[in-house]
């Protein structure tokens, strides 16, 4: 691969050497926070990357794409590109222990924008969680129904409300890297709670047999491609720089690369675990309203022909219909059926937010103790969310530190309230913010670190103990950036002829209850270059910024851009 090498001056000067590396750590060791141990960080980074979109992303892209054939295209890339570029924001954070905007400062001066980060859309998320589980009634009183339009509004305050405490609280209260006890393990525990009562539910073997069942065709389709590898980057939250900030806290000598193996597997495996569950109760779903169809049926020809209840089943169903066609052809040819296909009821999508608040809760409505299933499932959403969350805001205070853009007597109260305030607003501003500038990003960190492979390999060397296999440098220098260039020429071009369109639940709509598409107002397109091209342009722009200072410098003016580590901590006492 072709690469452009810049001049690269001061690097020695931004960046420790080896030698001093491990005495800066001993210096910092009473000033600069650190992870109390590997068990608390390993769930910060699992609470992080494992989020909504392996819970409902996820199966709604399998069930799009052709059920297990999905999963195939889904696990190649999870393993040529998700691991290798979780594996290099360990190994740099670590290196360089700075947050994500410090740490491509000290590569070089024109790589500032990279670590700009992309910080959380999941509050709003966290948000309806909060709302459904407020509405979970028997009855809701008619003065309450007035105040539902507030309700969204009240529960977006209180579920960013809670990261921005936790991250303010004293040493007494629970603080980020003590709740992750809590929010990361508690999803695994509410699935493994639905499966076993999944399992049995009738019909869910039904639900994980479709899931399972793959549609070879679809691996020949570019777009099954394109969406696994847009997962990849949605499940490991790769690009957005948290996963930068936490490993910056850890140990010089920290095994980076079995941090990123087994998060990896773990990732993964949540993602087909989660698939699971949800395909059980979607069978369930499934099998409830082919019975329902099929009651119908049966209804409409008992009624027609007066026949005594019980003498027509599913079973001798279509032998019943050839023998009252053959009675009375002219009363049988006025009777409308309804189309029961089992298939059909499966592979019945809805995008997104409608797989949790559509598809699962039609199905828990029809589980016995519906409340305690909604309280269970709505919970495993927010702890979802919450735990993402943290590592967004990481991903925000840390460069904010480094840079030192806040003054050092700004009130932290202040600050994380700020950024608790964050873009949580339309879809399409989450579809286009979070993905054509991730793949830039991601795809400037695999073509920049690995550029000066001798260093880099060194520095690994130096951390774990060994250098960097074959693989590792495969991926790195070449398999990596071409899989996210495709990614991204395949992303532009299939959107760009595209129609922007959202969905609306109209009565007049002539398939009511199904959403309607509808079309966005043209302005919309000039928004979504906006929000899609503003975080993009912030890379090149910096890198001329860096290049005119440069040669306006005057003799005797510092090089570089940061110089000091660190010190926002990850124990909610943020340190300036």
């Amino acid at each position: 691969m072709v690469r452009l090498v810049l001049p690269n001056p001061g690097l020695d000067d931004r960046i420790p050497s080896l030698q001093e590396l491990e005495t800066i750590e001993k210096e910092e060791a009473s000033t600069r926070p650190k992870w109390d141990n590997k068990a608390q960080y390993m769930l910060t980074c699992v609470g992080f990357c494992v989020g909504l979109g392996n819970v409902w992303r996820f199966p709604y892209l399998c069930q799009s794409h052709g059920g297990g054939a999905f999963m195939i295209p889904f696990l190649i890339l999870l393993v040529l590109e998700g691991i290798p570029l979780l594996y290099l924001e360990f190994a740099i954070g670590q290196r360089l222990r700075k947050g994500s905007v410090g740490v491509w400062s000290a590569v070089h001066p024109t790589l500032k924008g990279v670590g700009r980060p992309l910080p959380g859309h999941l509050g709003g998320v966290g948000s309806f969680d909060l709302k459904r589980l407020q509405l979970l009634q028997l009855i809701v009183p008619q003065q309450r129904i007035r105040r539902f339009v507030s309700l969204p509004l009240m529960c977006l305050i209180r579920s960013w409300a809670r990261p921005g405490l936790a991250a303010l609280s004293p040493p007494r209260l629970p603080t980020p890297s003590q709740a992750v006890y809590v929010t990361s393990t508690l999803p695994y525990l509410v699935l493994t709670i639905f499966l076993i009562r999944g399992l049995t539910l009738k019909g869910a073997a039904a639900g994980i047999a479709f899931l399972f069942t793959p549609n070879v065709t679809e691996l020949a389709n570019p777009v099954t491609w394109l969406d696994a590898g847009a997962q990849v980057f949605y499940s490991f939250s790769l690009a957005f720089g948290g996963l930068i900030s936490f490993s910056s806290y850890n140990s010089v000598h920290n095994n980076c690369e079995m941090d990123s193996l087994i998060i990896s597997v773990i990732n993964g495996f949540t993602s087909v675990y989660a698939a699971t569950v949800i395909y059980s109760i979607i069978g369930f779903r499934a099998t409830q309203r082919y019975d329902d169809c099929f009651s119908t049926n049966i209804l409409t020809l008992i009624n027609a022909f007066d026949l005594p209840e019980g003498n027509v089943t599913q079973e001798n169903f279509a032998e019943m219909q050839r023998w009252c066609n053959a009675t009375d052809p002219a009363a049988y040819a006025q009777l409308t059926f309804q189309t029961c296909d089992m298939n059909s009821f499966l592979s019945e999508g809805v995008e997104g937010t409608g797989l949790a608040f559509i598809v699962f809760t039609e199905a828990i409505t029809k589980m016995p103790v519906s409340q305690l299933w909604s309280v269970l499932f709505f919970l495993m959403l927010f702890c979802l969310g919450l735990s993402s969350m943290f590592g967004n805001m990481e991903g925000v205070v840390v460069p904010l530190q480094d840079l030192k853009l806040i003054p050092a007597k700004f009130p932290k109260e202040l600050l994380t309230g700020l950024i608790c305030l964050g873009p949580t607003s339309w879809a399409f501003i989450f579809t286009y913010a979070g993905s054509i500038p991730l793949v830039i990003i991601a795809f400037c960190e695999s073509d920049t670190v690995p550029a000066s492979a001798s260093r880099f390999n060194k520095d690994i060397e130096f951390m774990i103990g060994h250098k960097p296999n074959i693989f590792w440098q495969v991926m790195w220098r070449v398999v990596s950036p071409l899989i996210m260039l495709v990614i991204f020429l395949f992303y532009f071009v299939v959107e760009v002829s595209k129609e922007l369109t959202y969905s609306v639940w109209d009565p007049s709509y002539e398939e009511f209850p199904k959403s309607q598409q509808v079309g966005y107002p043209p302005w919309v397109y000039v928004v979504v270059v906006v929000v899609a091209g503003v975080p993009s342009l912030v890379i090149p722009c910096f890198a001329v910024y860096k290049f005119i200072r440069g040669r306006c410098r005057r003799p005797g003016d510092q090089q570089g851009l940061v110089s000091t580590q660190s010190t926002a901590s990850v124990n909610g006492d943020l340190k300036y």
